[in-house]
C-alpha cells in the first residue's frame, strides 16, 4: 500500500477510526460474557498474530495518528502526556504493537527477580456499573531477564518505563535486594523506572511506603544510579489510600531522597460508592479497584503532591481516566504525565488520540 492508494487511504483513515471505534464497544458486550483474565490473555495472542500480516502495522498507525503534543521531563521527550500503565503489558510482550496506538510512552511490569505465578485464579473481575476492574493478581510475571530480551528485540523507541517490585516469598526486611536485582538488570533496557511498594495485592508489600523503609529502599536505588554512566529517573508509585501525614512523609522523602517524581495512584482498597451490588462485591473478595471510582481520590491525592513538592518534581497522574475531560482533571490538578489502564478497557485503543486531541497543556 504505497504512493496514490496510501495517501487515500490516510484521508479515510479518520472516518474509518470513529467505525472501528463503534465496532469496539460491540465486540467489548461479546467479551466482557467471558472471563476477564481468559480474554486478556487471548487478545494478546489475537494481537501478535494480526500483526505478524502484511500492512497492518502500517494500517493501525493511520488509524491511530495522535496529534504531537510533545513533553520534555525528566532528560525524556514525551511525543505526547497520554502512556499505558503497569499491569497490562506485565512481561513487554506487546511493546511494538501498543506504540502503534499511540501510547507517548508504555509502562511495563510490576516485574520482580524471579518468574511468579501470583494469586490463585479468579483474580480479575470487570465492574460495567462502576467502569471499574478489581484485581488481585499478585505481581504474576515471567521476571526480569524474558523480559530483557523482549526489550533488546523490539523495533519501536517508544519510551518504556520499568515499574519493579519484590517477590512474594521475599521478606520485607529483604525486599530491598529484590528491588536491586531487579533495577541493575533492567537498567539498560528502560527509560525510567517505578518502584512499586503499593499494590495491595502482594502480602505486606504496602508496609514498605512507611517513612524508614522507603526512606532506604530510594537511597540504595539513588546510590546505584550514581554509580551508572548515565543516571534513570526514579519515581514512586503510592496508594490512594495513605493518610494526609502519610502524604506529607512521602513528599519529604521525595525530597530527601531527590528521586525525580511520583506516580499518583496505585489501586484502591476501599469499596464505597459503588453502584455494582454488595453481595456482588463480596463475592469477588479482596483486590485492588480501579477505574471511575478511584478518580476523585487520585485527584485530591495528585493536588496534595504537588502543592507539597512544588514544580521540581514529576507527577504522573493515574486513576479513572477515560476521555480528555478526566485526563485535563488530573493535570489541572498538578499531573505533568497521565496514565491509562481500565479506560483502555472500556474504551479501546482509541482512548490515545481521543484524549490527546482534546488536552490542553
Amino acid at each position: 500500500m504505497k504512493g496514490k492508494n496510501f495517501a487515500n487511504f490516510q484521508k479515510n483513515a479518520k472516518f474509518v477510526f470513529k467505525q472501528t471505534t463503534a465496532m469496539y464497544k460491540l465486540i467489548r458486550k461479546i467479551l466482557f460474557f467471558f472471563d476477564a483474565e481468559t480474554v486478556h490473555h487471548a487478545t494478546f495472542g489475537v494481537v501478535k498474530f494480526v500483526f505478524g500480516l502484511p500492512f497492518v502495522e502500517s494500517i493501525v498507525k493511520s488509524f491511530h495518528q495522535v496529534p504531537a503534543m510533545p513533553q520534555n521531563l525528566m532528560g525524556l521527550t514525551f511525543p505526547n502526556p497520554v502512556g499505558l500503565a503497569a499491569g497490562f503489558d506485565k512481561d513487554a510482550k506487546l511493546i511494538d504493537e501498543l506504540a502503534c496506538v499511540g501510547f507517548g510512552f508504555i509502562e511495563i511490569g510490576t516485574l520482580t527477580p524471579k518468574a511468579q505465578d501470583g494469586n490463585p485464579l479468579p483474580r480479575l473481575f470487570r465492574l460495567p456499573a462502576d467502569q471499574a476492574i478489581i484485581n488481585r493478581m499478585g505481581f504474576n510475571n515471567g521476571g526480569v531477564v524474558p523480559a530483557i530480551e523482549r526489550l533488546r528485540n523490539r523495533k519501536s523507541k517508544v519510551i518504556v518505563g520499568g515499574n519493579i517490585g519484590k517477590n512474594k516469598d521475599t521478606p520485607n526486611e529483604n525486599a530491598h535486594l529484590d528491588y536491586q536485582v531487579a533495577f541493575d538488570t533492567l537498567f539498560n533496557y528502560v527509560d525510567y523506572f517505578v518502584v512499586n511498594v503499593s499494590s495491595p495485592n502482594t502480602p505486606n508489600l504496602r508496609d514498605l511506603q512507611e517513612k524508614e523503609p522507603l526512606k532506604k529502599l530510594l537511597l540504595l536505588l539513588q546510590n546505584l544510579n550514581k554509580e551508572k554512566p548515565q543516571r534513570k529517573p526514579i519515581l514512586l508509585k503510592i496508594a490512594p489510600d495513605l493518610t494526609e501525614s502519610q502524604l506529607l512523609e512521602i513528599v519529604e522523602i521525595v525530597k530527601e531522597t531527590n528521586i525525580q517524581g511520583v506516580i499518583a495512584t496505585n489501586t484502591t482498597i476501599s469499596r464505597t460508592d459503588l453502584k455494582t451490588s454488595q453481595k456482588a462485591i463480596e463475592k469477588i473478595g479482596a483486590g485492588g479497584l480501579s477505574g471511575k471510582p478511584v478518580s476523585n481520590k487520585a485527584t485530591e491525592v495528585i493536588r496534595f503532591l504537588r502543592n507539597g513538592l512544588g514544580q521540581d518534581y514529576v507527577i504522573i497522574g493515574v486513576g479513572g481516566i477515560f476521555t480528555a475531560a478526566d485526563a485535563q482533571e488530573k493535570i489541572d490538578a498538578g499531573a505533568n504525565l497521565v496514565q491509562v489502564y481500565t479506560g483502555l478497557i472500556y474504551e479501546g485503543t482509541s482512548i490515545v488520540k481521543n484524549i490527546v486531541k482534546d488536552l490542553k497543556i
